[in-house]
């Protein structure tokens, strides 16, 4: 396809192909044999706010270096579909600010059974070796989508919460029961007051009483030391602890 590159990551290939579903572009990162990353499962991405699916390049590589097939997803209003008046509907001065960034979820998540459904029968998935992975307005994403989708096998969310800013019955925390046997990794900075830890936390000592015959397949982390951008050494343990997940439970 054209705009695919080749890079090298400790010494690896790592493909980068960019495709078109619909109206929803995504970037695919995956080792130099794309049949065997679809067999050992692919993980889609969902990136922060004002962000991109091309963000984290690096890190969704050295996830696709363990063998994944990684789908990076461009938010509504983000990206290649970026809202022309973008800048307006986020400034913190708009009172509608978080209703906007509550309209940025509903309307991606809703996207998410689709994209998984055209991936399947373009054979680039395999049902039930699907996992989910956000970070900031990308776990918020991640969370919700997990409710929208029940192919899910694993999830990991960094620096999001369950709990949305604007009330609403839809908010993930409402619905803990609906999580399991979904294996969930949240993993959260203790300083950060842009996305407060305390409903992620909180969140996962509800799903205690849902995860009782599988505790092993829910877990939180904090990061005692970290504001929303997180020191390096913390945001480099994140995403060995998500590869380490999706290792291990997809």
């Amino acid at each position: 396809m054209n705009g695919t590159t080749v890079h090298s990551i400790d010494r690896m290939k790592i493909i980068q192909e960019p495709q078109v579903l619909g109206s929803i572009p995504l970037l695919l990162f995956y080792p130099s044999s794309f049949e065997n990353a679809v067999a050992r499962g692919c993980v889609l991405f969902f990136h922060g706010l004002g962000a991109s699916k091309e963000e984290h390049i690096l890190e969704l590589s050295r996830l696709a270096k363990s063998g994944f097939l990684v789908v990076s997803i461009d938010n509504v209003g983000h990206g290649e579909r970026r809202y022309q008046d973008f800048d307006g509907r986020f400034s913190a001065a708009n009172p509608q600010r978080d209703q906007e960034f509550l309209n940025v979820i509903l309307q991606t998540k809703k996207e998410v059974p689709g994209i998984i459904e055209s991936l399947e029968r373009k054979k680039q998935i395999r049902l039930k070796k699907i996992g989910v992975a956000g970070v900031s307005l990308g776990g918020f994403i991640a969370y919700s989508a997990m409710l929208e989708e029940p192919e899910f096998k694993a999830a990991s969310v960094i620096l999001g919460s369950p709990k949305w800013r604007v009330d609403h019955p839809e908010s993930p925390h409402h619905h803990a029961h609906r999580f399991f046997p979904v294996a969930l990794l949240s993993q959260n900075a203790g300083r950060d007051s842009i996305v407060p830890p305390c409903f992620a936390k909180e969140f996962h000592q509800k799903l205690e009483h849902h995860y009782e015959e599988r505790p092993e397949r829910q877990k939180y982390i904090e990061y005692p030391h970290s504001e929303h951008f997180m020191l390096l050494e913390d945001w480099m343990r994140c995403w060995q602890e998500l590869t380490q997940w999706f290792e291990k439970f997809l």
